[in-house]
């Protein structure tokens, strides 16, 4: 399948193009907001992991900033710890929303799904 075929497919899907690889550091998060959401991504050698930027504790919009340490991001404000593949606490609570990424000739691409409350 060539490549603008590709992009075509993960537009109509959903997925944005953020950034090209080369612009992530590795392990280190980067801030990004897609479609008024707010994203930290994590660049883990190969991987590339897309996380709510939004720490439920305090909501504190820092979570790009947080220390890596055993594959999770640690909030920078309170310590709370999330896995970086699956966004969930160590205990396998509910933690933060993890997004899909794509990456398709040295660009990253990432959907973001509307956060659904619950009243």
């Amino acid at each position: 399948m060539n490549d603008s075929i590709q992009y075509k497919i993960l537009m109509n899907e959903g997925f944005k193009k953020i950034c090209l690889l080369n612009e992530l550091r590795n392990n280190e998060g980067r801030r990004f907001i897609i479609d008024n959401t707010e994203v930290a991504i994590f660049k883990i050698d190969t991987e590339i992991y897309a996380l709510s930027n939004i720490c439920p504790h305090k909501l504190s919009a820092l979570i790009y900033d947080g220390m890596i340490e055993n594959g999770c991001i640690v909030c920078p404000v309170h310590g709370w710890m999330f896995n970086l593949k699956t966004g969930k606490r160590p205990d396998g609570s509910q933690g933060l929303d993890s997004y899909p990424v794509k990456l398709i000739n040295e660009e990253v691409f990432v959907k973001v799904h509307d956060k659904k409350f619950k009243w």
